[in-house]
């Protein structure tokens, strides 16, 4: 929405009016009116919907998931520089949840059967609402899905500078086992967290790095790269904080239990405490090391 109240409402309206016609026009069709690239498009699309976030219940009910399918559909329609790539479908989660707690009973945990309680209306609202805020995320965060993904190699290059310089010696014991940080550290960047946290978790991370990116709009990256999203900055130093945080654990494991490890990280018992421990971490390294990019340099 637009900072200025007076326009939030003709605005909403706007924008949620425009992504219904955007259904008409994009999904809402005959699968021969669809050149081959768009079937292989949203056959894609098809396959990845029903793998996100599968321990939600609710984002499984079929209205939820078509809901997705056409938003990812649309979405990847209207920006073709970038396109589909997995990991969006990851990424719309959070927002569409979000939106659609407005409208779910407050003085009980949600089921699946109170999406069928909902009025049409609100579903729309919820679903074109989602798609905004994706859009928004993602229009920041472009070069992460553009052809080889520039802006997520540049986040693992930095997480792996980062690391080097906060615990050299877990550093020094990746690289002696042949762990590259792109085999494991891609995912945290593509996704965002998102299949390494509960989505309850999620919502108090990228809570964080949303307050982040509005108090600060104007970052970069170490080596000058202009970068005008908090939202990524703060992400590698959370993800080098979680690396931190089970350090002593990696620090015994040769390769084929460091990429076990990692990629199954044991958070499920975690709560907020946790999190809020991590981003405050997170927050110290990057008040550290984001303004003054040589400390990064370990011969200085």
């Amino acid at each position: 929405m637009p900072p200025n109240r007076t326009m939030r409402a003709s605005t909403l309206e706007r924008k949620r009016s425009e992504y219904t016609n955007s259904i008409g026009q994009y999904f809402d069709i005959h699968d021969s009116e669809r050149t081959d690239g768009q079937r292989t498009l949203l056959h894609q699309i098809l396959i990845d919907v029903p793998r996100t976030a599968g321990s939600v219940k609710i984002i499984q009910h079929p209205t939820v998931q078509r809901a997705l399918e056409r938003i990812l559909y649309i979405w990847a329609l209207r920006h073709p520089a970038s396109g589909y790539v997995q990991g969006i479908n990851d990424l719309v989660t959070p927002f569409y949840f979000v939106f659609l707690t407005d409208h779910l009973p407050t003085d009980r945990p949600s089921v699946e059967e109170d999406v069928d309680a909902l009025a049409d209306a609100a579903l729309d609202q919820v679903e074109a609402d989602a798609y905004w805020c994706l859009s928004k995320l993602l229009d920041a965060i472009q070069d992460h899905y553009t052809f080889a993904q520039p802006g997520i190699q540049r986040m693992v290059f930095k997480l792996s500078e980062l690391v080097a310089r906060i615990d050299a010696p877990l550093h020094n014991h990746l690289t002696e086992q042949g762990l590259q940080f792109i085999q494991f550290a891609f995912r945290w960047m593509n996704c965002l967290l998102m299949r390494e946290l509960s989505l309850d978790l999620i919502l108090r991370v990228w809570d964080t790095y949303l307050a982040e990116h509005g108090a600060d709009s104007a970052l970069t990256y170490t080596g000058g790269d202009a970068q005008s999203d908090g939202f990524a900055v703060l992400h590698v130093y959370t993800c080098a904080a979680l690396l931190k945080h089970y350090s002593s654990e990696l620090m015994v494991m040769d390769f084929g239990e460091l990429i076990t490890f990692i990629q199954h990280l044991p958070t499920t018992g975690w709560s907020t405490k946790e999190v809020e421990l991590l981003l405050s971490q997170a927050y110290v390294f990057k008040s550290h090391y984001h303004s003054s990019p040589a400390h990064l340099t370990c011969n200085r």
